[in-house]
């Protein structure tokens, strides 16, 4: 199966909205942030492992705890995934911190304050 196909891009979104799902409603770690969401999700095309993005509007403090949060409950995660799709093999999750979101935000404030000095 290659990286682009149209069955890797449907397990892709699937795995992506029941991941949003589990970490939003199920994950009750108190170090987990409620303003934790998940950007994107890169499913291998051997099913085994899988990247989730993941972004946490707030401090850096924030999101060290969220991401050790998530690293303790991997476990749990995947059993309640495995659980929600039927796939042949659970891929075991990675979550890599992705601070587009956080960027974008950064840059359209300062793209705002250089239009008010103009003015």
């Amino acid at each position: 199966m290659r990286k682009n196909s149209i069955k890797n891009t449907r397990i892709n979104e699937e795995v992506y909205r029941e991941l949003a799902n589990i970490i939003r409603g199920e994950v009750k770690d108190p170090r987990i942030s409620p303003m934790t969401s998940v950007v994107a999700v890169e499913v291998a095309p051997d099913l085994k492992t899988c990247k989730a993005y993941i972004s946490v509007l707030g401090d850096e403090e924030a999101q060290k705890s969220t991401y050790k949060g998530l690293k303790s409950s991997e476990g749990f995660i995947k059993c309640l995934l495995a659980k929600r799709i039927n796939l042949r093999n659970t891929p075991s999750i990675t979550f890599v911190m992705d601070n587009s979101i956080e960027y974008g935000v950064n840059m359209t404030k300062l793209i705002q304050d250089v239009n008010k000095t103009d003015d």
